[in-house]
């Protein structure tokens, strides 16, 4: 079986078109800012719409152009996310915003995938139509631009299962209703319902209207991207703190299960083990944390429950807002931090890392494996929500969890070796993979990406992307099998 380029260009072409809308978005801020970017929004979007328009009307009259198959769609998915990231790269430049191409690919990538790591070290100086393409990216990026493509594919003749699968990788295959189509246009109506509750709700809670729909486009995403060099924590308000862990801990959350519990179905969400995991993970962590600042920082009660609870869910679901700096608590604090940055949401949500779903079936299968060993010809499966869990899904997770800490390890030994500390690099390496954002010590929370080596910030992109994708659907297209398979 041939791969299908011609399919493949072609719904690049449709991507590049999407981003050029997108760009136009954030020229009437432009324009109500009076700022002197117009011209430079032109070119970009521009050149988006010339690049899109050269690979369609290459392609779409090429025969069987619509005919996407499996292992067209893995290599689509992969090829999106950079050709995105290539073309979200344009505003920063023309605007000059970020002249250099390898930082500017690292704030564009870093978005689109929802990492939310950062060059910038002067945000509020950015332009304000540069710092909402920075939060649109992130907003796109979560939900997955695959998934808004696939709901409007019918109309251009594709279908979008391949698409769809290769993007949202996960345990199980839950939709909400059984065309792929119907699936993708809730998720993202869903999507867009909660980013506008959280704006009136950031807004209510003091927040201008810019910046409530900046940061209600990067929290829903568990991106992380603020407006403000000092996140979260330069609006010093209680209302905006819990509001913003309600809807960070919304978007750790699948949102199948968000969905149904928004149609009054809450025994799902409340019989689900791996939510009820993710809330024990998130609770128990605030817990200790909260312990930490209490007796060696001192805090105040509610303030120490609230500041560990933020951060605690900030970096496990992968989000990244900062109202403190963790690596200033203590090792122990660091540890718990560090730990959190591989666990990660439920599947089906915008977290990245392992997920918790993933670490629960690994959990049960270990208790489970004491078992076989006293009695050897026993069949004992492991379930989750009452059903047992094929072995192959196991064997699967298990080769899941073995890659992802192969790639952590070497990737920090190789940042260790461009010449960036060890604390550093592991915690950056971490970040990427998980899409977290801040790292530890020189990309902590109280510091940015931007003194790291160029190899180095190429190479975390890279591992955004393939955190982002969850490993198997950007590596399957690097082995042989791949490649022979017919």
């Amino acid at each position: 079986m041939k791969i299908n380029i011609a399919g493949i260009l072609n719904v690049l072409s449709v991507l590049l078109f999407l981003n050029a809308g997108f760009m136009a978005t954030c020229v009437p801020a432009a324009i109500y800012y009076e700022e002197p970017t117009l011209h430079a929004w032109a070119w970009a979007i521009g050149f988006s719409l010339l690049a899109g328009a050269v690979l369609y009307l290459g392609t779409f009259k090429m025969p069987g152009v619509k005919d996407v198959k499996k292992r067209d769609g893995y290599i689509i998915v992969t090829l999106s996310w950079f050709t995105m990231a290539f073309s979200g790269v344009l505003p920063y430049m023309f605007t000059g915003a970020i002249p250099q191409f390898t930082d500017a690919f690292f704030e564009s990538i870093s978005g689109f995938t929802t990492t939310g790591a950062t060059i910038l070290d002067n945000i509020e100086e950015m332009p304000k139509s540069i710092l909402l393409w920075r939060s649109l990216t992130q907003w796109l990026g979560g939900l997955g631009f695959i998934v808004l493509v696939v709901s409007i594919l019918p109309s251009l003749g594709i279908g979008g299962l391949q698409l769809f699968m290769a993007e949202t990788p996960g345990i199980t295959a839950e939709k909400l209703k059984p065309r792929i189509q119907d699936t993708a246009k809730r998720l993202w109506i869903l999507y867009a319902a909660l980013t506008l509750a959280e704006v009136v709700m950031l807004h209510f809670a003091g927040m201008s209207v810019f910046d409530a729909i900046n940061h209600s486009f990067t929290t829903l995403s568990t991106g992380g991207f603020s407006t403000k060099q000092d996140s979260i924590a330069f609006f010093d308000s209680r209302a905006v703190d819990y509001i913003i862990i309600l809807f960070m801990t919304i978007g750790g959350t699948g949102f199948v299960l968000s969905y149904n519990f928004l149609k009054g179905k809450f025994s799902i969400l409340l019989k689900n083990e791996e939510f009820r995991a993710f809330i024990a993970i998130l609770a128990a962590a605030s817990f200790v944390v909260a312990m930490i600042l209490i007796f060696q920082e001192h805090y105040e009660l509610e303030k120490a429950f609230r500041t560990a609870a933020f951060q605690v869910i900030a970096i496990c679901t992968g989000t990244g807002y900062a109202t403190a700096d963790f690596t200033f608590w203590g090792g122990g604090a660091i540890i718990i931090f560090f730990t959190l940055m591989f666990i990660g949401g439920s599947a089906g949500s915008t977290t990245g890392s392992v997920k918790v779903i993933r670490h629960l079936i690994i959990a049960k299968n270990s208790v489970i494996e004491f078992r076989r060993q006293l009695h050897l010809s026993a069949i004992i499966p492991v379930r989750i929500n009452g059903k047992p869990v094929p072995h192959e899904v196991t064997r699967n997770i298990l080769a899941f969890v073995i890659i992802y800490l192969t790639i952590f390890g070497v990737g920090s030994v190789i940042m260790s070796l461009a010449g960036v500390d060890a604390l550093t690099s592991m915690g950056s390496v971490a970040s990427a993979l998980g899409n977290v954002g801040p790292g530890l010590s020189g990309t902590g929370p109280s510091e940015t990406y931007a003194a790291l080596p160029v190899f180095s910030k190429w190479m975390l992109g890279i591992l955004m992307v393939v955190g982002r994708l969850e490993i198997f659907t950007v590596l399957i297209i690097f082995t042989p099998y791949f490649w022979r398979s017919t």
